[in-house]
């Protein structure tokens, strides 16, 4: 059975595993899932229609699952899907989804959201990703697998953050940033390779050195992005890393304001399995 301190609320319905752990103080909605090994800490909310899979860590004072701060949304049974061993520290709030967004908001796994965090609707996040504290996500943002976010990071609704990203503290994400890339300044710009990141990551060298030809062409030389684009893709026919990096740059600038998703307004981008909850944010 769930350990329940006896000053925590669990409302009827709601579906915990065996050896969740919830403090005190705590509240636990009637449409919420957790899975095996989540702790819900003294005074921290989850609630509204929120599956979160194993390993999950709740800290005091963070709200996961309330309603979007969004006048369009009417109240419709929009949802939030968590992954596994992702921790949310003190004072993290993430929203579910709305109607217009698709429904539902993604956390994928084995994210760190620092103290203060604030993911709003629509948002997809991928997985191994750290975000610091007092970083900020406005609505249907999307953020690739293993980004770093800095203290501070604010990113416009809509923009996307591709994956290996470093974004520096303070940063205006104002519209896509490239995979691979530091980037930072207002607006946040590429300025270079994020080769510590990659390095950590087991990344190779040679992996690396394509990386810098491809930010040296494509973001310190005038010459216009798509042409250098294809001079790329005749240097590097087979990379894999500089194929993607291509590919997200174009995307970027078939959107509206740098944007690619500004392109999906109002559009459902989820699944059948996920409309109907056979989803565990993965």
């Amino acid at each position: 059975m769930p350990e329940i301190h006896a000053s925590a609320v669990v409302e009827p319905g709601a579906q915990l595993a065996d050896d969740v752990v919830v403090g005190p103080f705590a509240y636990i909605g009637g449409q919420v899932k957790l899975g095996a090994g989540c702790v819900v800490y003294h005074h921290a909310s989850v609630e509204g229609s929120t599956t979160a899979g194993e390993g999950n860590m709740f800290y005091p004072q963070c709200v996961i699952g309330s309603a979007p701060q969004d006048l369009k949304y009417r109240g419709g049974n929009c949802k939030l899907a968590i992954g596994d061993h992702n921790t949310f520290r003190e004072a993290c709030t993430v929203h579910i989804g709305t109607e217009a967004g698709g429904g539902y908001t993604r956390i994928g796994s084995h994210n760190l959201l620092m103290v203060n965090v604030h993911v709003a609707h629509d948002c997809e996040v991928g997985d191994h990703c750290v975000f610091a504290n007092n970083v900020m996500l406005a609505g249907h943002v999307s953020v690739e697998d293993h980004v770093v976010l800095s203290g501070g990071v604010a990113a416009a609704h809509y923009a996307s953050i591709g994956t290996h990203a470093f974004i520096g503290g303070f940063a205006a994400v104002v519209h896509d940033l490239p995979p691979f890339m530091i980037s930072d300044g207002h607006p946040a710009m590429p300025r270079g390779v994020n080769r510590t990141g990659l390095r950590r990551r087991g990344i190779t060298e040679e992996r690396l050195e394509a990386l810098r030809t491809a930010y040296k062409l494509l973001f310190s030389d005038r010459t216009p992005v798509l042409t250098q684009s294809i001079e790329l893709e005749k240097l590097y026919p087979d990379n894999a890393d500089v194929r993607q990096l291509i590919e997200f740059i174009r995307r970027s600038m078939g959107g509206k304001f740098g944007r690619y998703r500004e392109t999906l307004r109002g559009k459902n981008t989820w699944s059948d399995e996920e409309e109907n909850g056979d989803t565990n944010g993965k």
